[in-house]
């Protein structure tokens, strides 16, 4: 009877595989009543996205200089781009069922690089080329030889330093200390006590968050360090070309971040569009990321990031609960998104630009170039559109 009973729920689990839908290379798309969305409400939810659009210029460079290049060594030095329409696009349960503005622009998508950063760094655990994130990340990165640069770049060699793992980069924890691609760490977002930039006491690594592209910087050399390939081509051949991503994104680095590396000339990309440079998307290419996230790292009959990666990913860091793993947000408090389930998350980056990922409700949502302070009156939205059609 045991053995009966493991046939059948084998045979469920088969059959509930079988009708999860992935896309090919061409998106197939549905009528938003064809998988339960009413298409009224989710005309609504678009049309209040493009109307809230961010009130930040277009002119991603003079943007810049209003935000960041006001900082101490605020100078960008790496690409930016002017941006387009507000734009987005809409899956659910893997169908493509609404897009709006122009989800084939190739844009910045800021700190959403960070989301694909961890998961660059996710394949390398899942492999066993980094052996537990608890462990110092000075383990894995000897001297880094700057091109053009006589001196070497020692990352973890202060005592504070020494100390920082794995996790508490990917946390945004670590209270990393030193000076990268010119960049000091007290001078990114710093705090309104210059007195205290570069005499303060450290703080433990794990015990504070602090939002900080020089430190996630750090966590891309040392990615950089481990895989020794550029972190572009590992992330298209281990993520975006399985999942049937586009050859249209880019992923840049800065004028400055070139090092030596088994005797080739490397860029180590960045994280974000803090400084310029990070990753160049289009919304379809985001979405493909968002649904292979809510699928919990798999993707047809492969498994891309395990499914433990994913839930360490997601879960709360201590010091900062609604942050997981480089701009994983979770939604277990409901602080981020109160219209949404605690199991939805967010990859969040500025702009605003949301992969919104909502498993409970099997949908995927690209949101570009929206007010951050609508964002969640957006998902009520759209959440309402899933509710009226099932109602």
């Amino acid at each position: 009877m045991r053995r009966l009973f493991a046939l059948i729920g084998l045979f469920v689990s088969v059959c509930a595989a079988a009708q999860t839908y992935f896309p090919d290379a061409a998106w197939q798309r549905k009528a938003p009543a064809e998988v339960g969305l009413d298409a009224q409400r989710l005309k609504e939810a678009i049309d209040y996205a493009i109307a809230s659009e961010s009130r930040n210029p277009r002119d991603l460079t003079l943007n810049h200089y209003q935000t960041f290049g006001r900082e101490p060594h605020g100078n960008p030095i790496g690409p930016i781009k002017d941006r387009g329409d507000p734009t987005g696009v809409i899956v659910r349960r893997g169908y493509l069922v609404a897009q709006w503005g122009e989800p084939l622009r190739v844009d910045m998508t800021h700190s959403v690089t960070k989301s694909m950063l961890s998961s660059v760094i996710g394949v390398a655990v899942d492999r066993g080329m980094i052996r537990s994130l608890d462990e110092p990340a000075r383990d894995y990165v000897p001297p880094v030889q700057v091109y053009g640069k006589p001196e070497l770049l020692y990352l973890f060699e202060t005592a504070h330093n020494r100390t920082i793992t794995w996790d508490h980069l990917l946390r945004q924890t670590s209270d990393w200390e030193g000076t990268l691609w010119d960049k000091p760490d007290w001078a990114d977002r710093p705090s309104d006590k210059p007195a205290e930039w570069l005499t303060r006491p450290r703080h433990k690594p794990g015990s504070v968050y602090k939002y900080n592209d020089v430190r996630v910087n750090v966590l891309a050399l040392a990615a950089l360090n481990v895989w020794r390939r550029p972190l572009p081509q590992v992330l298209k051949e281990t993520l975006m070309d399985p999942i049937g991503a586009s050859s249209t994104w880019r992923w840049f680095g800065y004028d400055n971040s070139w090092i030596v590396l088994d005797g080739a000339i490397v860029q180590s990309v960045s994280g974000g569009g803090h400084w310029g440079g990070g990753m160049f998307i289009h919304a379809f290419d985001m979405a493909r990321f968002g649904y292979l996230t809510l699928r919990r790292g798999k993707w047809k009959e492969r498994q891309l990031l395990s499914e433990q990666w994913v839930a360490r990913a997601l879960t709360p860091t201590p010091a900062e609960p609604g942050y997981g793993f480089m701009n994983w947000y979770n939604n277990r408090d409901r602080k981020l998104l109160p219209s949404a389930p605690p199991s939805a998350f967010a990859h969040l980056g500025n702009g605003t630009n949301m992969i919104y990922v909502d498993p409970e409700n099997e949908l995927v949502a690209v949101v570009r170039w929206i007010d951050r302070k609508a964002l969640d009156e957006f998902v009520k939205r759209l959440l309402a559109a899933a509710k009226a059609s099932s109602g």
